[in-house]
């Protein structure tokens, strides 16, 4: 007898949790199967077949008289309702084929077109070059044919957008733009990269240890590139000084491959990094000493041959020297952003953009100011490949100190156009709270910035 009771019950507990189980949100059934990245509709199909083994159950024990509904007051009834149990099991089974149809069709039903032109566009139009005439004949039966084009068209750009996160945690280019001679470390771990001493004329000795290390950095979500670095990151640690302060650089070579630091700024030849005589090679140390001079945005860079190769490959940074006697307002924010780009599979192009070496982040990561308050914008452009870069701010108008080597603006404008290497600062107040983009001027880096 016992067992007839166990039977039942479990049978009525596969009931119920096959129908809520049906129920559940997408990301409930993920978990419930332990993350497996199954298909919404198979989760009704697995709901759909757990409610189909506890009714299976239910009908057996009916058949062998060891289920019985029972109902005290209407005991005249029972015969009536034992005629009906099998019916009741039968409408069951049907009700739930029908609700796993229509979730089926429910679910797949708004991207079928969408889907079905986004198909016919990566298998048969994905190559430039491709003479492949599938790609043309399928997208004109495709807008001749019932389904609607212009739908697929709106839900396309319905989607345009970044796709996916990021995984990598070791580079933040929100904490980047505010990071200069590693302040953005606690002070024990600081003092490993980074000491200042002050001199007897006022000015500071400034000490930097700085590595190279070979490492594959995530320059899109789910995207990684085989970088040469600066302390693990690109760009590398931003150099900040004063004018007429004394720099000196500790500089090991942990990669791979010979590599040196040129400063844009006045040094001796010694300290140039540019001749063969000046490369460091792997396992080698060198260090660079020079005063900080001009100010202005300057950047570094590895000048080891083929040096374009060294500069796509990440070999880069920001240098910046403040003036001594600064006589432009002070700042209530400063940020530093280097453009940058990769060439992800060494075709000499680039194909991926960004500001801060991770695409797309600061549309995903927008960066926060204040109204009314001055924004002051260290901006460099380092692109490899590209004869030119641009950035443009949205809705608003900012003053440019071309090099930073003036204290006096240049021009008043929205959009500038840069060589690589070229750099600015840009001063800049929000008159309107609100979101606001920038990005380059040059469409094809926009699509992929």
């Amino acid at each position: 007898m016992e067992n007839k009771k166990l039977i039942t019950a479990i049978s009525l507990i596969l009931v119920v949790f096959g129908i809520i189980f049906s129920l559940l949100p997408h990301e409930i059934h993920e978990l419930l199967t332990f993350g497996a990245n199954i298909p919404h509709f198979w989760h009704f199909v697995m709901g759909f077949i757990i409610v189909s083994t506890g009714l299976f159950f239910i009908g057996m024990s009916i058949k062998n008289g060891t289920f019985k509904l029972q109902f005290p007051k209407l005991q005249e009834r029972k015969a009536i309702l034992n005629k009906i149990k099998i019916p009741i099991l039968i409408a069951f089974l049907i009700i739930g084929f029908l609700t796993l149809k229509f979730s089926i069709l429910v679910e797949s039903k708004p991207e079928t077109d969408f889907d079905k032109f986004k198909k016919i566009a990566k298998e048969y139009c994905a190559n430039p070059t491709s003479t492949n005439p599938r790609c043309l004949t399928d997208i004109k039966e495709f807008k001749n044919s019932s389904h609607n084009y212009k739908n697929a068209q709106q839900t396309a750009q319905e989607k345009f957008g970044v796709t996916g996160e990021y995984t990598s945690k070791d580079f933040d280019p929100t904490e980047f733009l505010t990071t200069w001679n590693f302040n953005n470390l606690p002070q024990e771990e600081r003092k490993k990269y980074y000491k200042k001493t002050k001199r007897p004329d006022g000015s500071l000795l400034r000490e930097y240890w700085i590595n190279v290390e070979d490492k594959e950095i995530e320059i899109a979500p789910g995207v990684f590139f085989p970088a040469w670095t600066y302390n693990g990151q690109v760009p590398g640690p931003t150099i900040r000084a004063t004018e007429g302060d004394l720099i000196k650089i500790y500089f090991t070579n942990k990669g791979t491959k010979p590599h040196t630091m040129h400063f844009h700024g006045f040094h001796t030849s010694k300290m140039d990094g540019s001749m063969t005589e000046d490369f460091v090679l792997p396992g080698k140390s060198f260090t660079y000493e020079f005063e900080a001079d001009p100010f202005g945005v300057h950047l570094f860079h590895c000048h080891a041959a083929p040096v374009k190769q060294h500069i796509a490959k990440g070999h880069y940074g920001a240098y910046i020297v403040d003036p001594k006697n600064d006589t432009r307002q002070k700042a209530d924010k400063e940020l530093v952003m280097v453009m940058n780009a990769f060439d992800t599979n060494l075709d000499g192009e680039n194909e991926v953009y960004a500001v801060n070496t991770k695409a797309f982040y600061y549309a995903m990561n927008p960066i926060k100011v204040k109204k009314g308050e001055l924004i002051r914008i260290y901006l460099i452009n380092i692109i490899e490949f590209d004869p030119i870069n641009s950035f443009h701010l949205h809705a608003n108008f900012f003053d440019e100190y071309k090099t930073g080597t003036s204290l006096i603006p240049d021009t008043y404008t929205d959009t500038l156009i840069m060589g690589q290497g070229e750099r600015s600062i840009l001063d800049v107040r929000f008159k309107y709270p609100g979101m606001y983009m920038f990005h380059a001027h040059v469409t094809e880096f926009t699509l992929r910035l």
